[in-house]
């Protein structure tokens, strides 16, 4: 917990809710412990999706399908979602939970490896959500910009890891130390690019939002 908890207890008390099939969704997906987007993360969500009307969204990461139905739900604007999962018992979990939203036709699952089936994609999108293994966002990110619109927003969840990121190399455990050398790699890419303006925040478990911006192609880096 990177907030103090019962300051986030109580900001999820102002929360008005889902739909029905999302909180379906969710509590199948607690039940089973599946993770899945939190509280703040929805409701940030939303925020976005009102403020931005994206019609064509890019997730990496589905799970069960459960952020790619909220965004389908609150989205203002009838929008294309393209969601791309590897873990193969979790597919057909969320190609039958877009099936009982009513999202099939809106939501394309892409099956497979995201490092292989990104470069594979070429319309650009106007909301990217990352929300993958935290250790590839780094090697994701190439194709996640060329993707990425200008003007697109780019949000990545789960970046702050518990607080982790802030300690020193040796007081994180061994096994989590790739992990974290990588997405402080991450963290920093996005803030210095001058081809992106970006905020860290700490939501849920620390999000990055990003906006692309146009810039001469020498100082894009």
């Amino acid at each position: 917990m990177i907030v103090d908890e019962r300051l986030v207890t109580y900001i999820n008390s102002l929360d008005t809710g889902n739909t029905r099939i999302l909180d379906a969704v969710e509590r199948e997906a607690l039940d089973s412990y599946v993770p899945i987007i939190r509280k703040e993360m929805q409701s940030f969500l939303k925020l976005l999706l009102a403020m931005t009307k994206p019609k064509r969204i890019l997730e990496v990461g589905t799970a069960v399908g459960f952020s790619s139905i909220l965004m389908a739900e609150y989205d203002p604007v009838s929008c294309e979602i393209v969601t791309i999962e590897n873990y193969e018992k979790r597919i057909p979990i969320a190609r039958e939970n877009f099936k009982r939203a009513g999202k099939e036709e809106q939501i394309t699952l892409l099956e497979g490896d995201a490092a292989e089936i990104l470069p594979t994609l070429t319309e650009p999108f106007d909301l990217i959500f990352m929300d993958a293994a935290k250790g590839q966002y780094i090697h994701f990110m190439p194709d996640i910009l060329r993707l990425l619109k200008t003007g697109g927003t780019l949000v990545s969840d789960n970046v702050l890891q518990d607080g982790d990121i802030i300690e020193s190399h040796y007081a994180v455990i061994r096994r989590n130390r790739t992990i974290y050398k990588r997405m402080r790699e991450y963290l920093y890419e996005l803030t210095h690019r001058k081809d992106l303006v970006t905020a860290v925040l700490p939501v849920g478990d620390g999000i990055t939002v990003s906006t692309k911006v146009e810039v001469e192609n020498d100082e894009k880096e």
